[in-house]
């Protein structure tokens, strides 16, 4: 795809995006979105297009790490539910609690027990949420092991961007097969009908955004009245009469 057809292909789906966004802050609509993926998926990029775009007064935007010694005193689901959004917001979250079933199981950081029974905990939450009136939608960022070095490698080469590059990136790396193992499972496990995994092919940066945004817009634009809302009478009245 050549760069003029990419950036006015995006910006068309900003714009609706944006105007979508309005009319979730004018009507209380609330959503979530999950993005989940391989290192160097195009997560990060993803999300700052999407706020570029956006009303920051309306949109919130969670980077999930580990939890801290806090959140580890309380239900591991806990962290995520003060974060849930207010009506008239969307929520961002780059990873998730899917943290539970793919990191924390593939590094042991929580036992078999315990990540087995996450599968029920997250589709519990989830189907909770929604019945709640929530929009969620799960992005899945794919890439292949040898798109994944090429943009290993494209980060290393460019000193500003070397600091994205941790030994976390090459451990996670070297598992390969385990977190590919983990990835099939959430989705084969977690993928309800109120709320399901939507899986792009990331190999290209370009396509995989434009679909990303295509997808939001379906889901979390279904049945939303994206045009101009009407003008108050008292409002259109005192500018008649100025």
């Amino acid at each position: 795809m050549d760069h003029d057809t990419y950036t006015t292909e995006l910006e068309a789906l900003q714009t609706r995006f944006r105007l979508l966004q309005r009319a979730y802050a004018g009507d209380s609509h609330r959503a979530i979105v999950v993005l989940e993926g391989w290192d160097a998926s195009g997560k990060g990029g993803l999300v700052r297009r999407i706020a570029w775009c956006l009303d920051p007064r309306f949109l919130r935007v969670y980077p999930i790490g580990a939890p801290d010694a806090h959140e580890r005193q309380r239900h591991w689901l806990h962290r995520f539910w003060e974060k849930v959004p207010k009506t008239g917001e969307i929520a961002m979250f780059d990873r998730s609690w899917y943290g539970r079933v793919l990191v924390e199981r593939v590094e042991n950081y929580a036992s078999e027990r315990e990540w087995q029974r996450a599968y029920d905990e997250i589709n519990e939450f989830e189907l909770t949420l929604t019945q709640d009136g929530y929009r969620i939608v799960k992005l899945f960022l794919d890439i292949d092991a040898d798109t994944q070095l090429d943009r290993f490698r494209a980060r290393y080469d460019t000193p500003d961007k070397r600091w994205k590059i941790t030994e976390d990136d090459l451990r996670n790396r070297a598992r390969w097969d385990d977190y590919a193992a983990a990835y099939a499972d959430m989705i084969d496990r977690t993928s309800g009908a109120a709320a399901p995994w939507h899986r792009i092919d990331a190999n290209s940066k370009k396509r995989a955004r434009l679909q990303a945004f295509e997808i939001l817009l379906d889901t979390l634009g279904e049945g939303i009245d994206i045009e101009d809302p009407e003008v108050s009478p008292l409002v259109q009245a005192f500018f008649d009469d100025h």
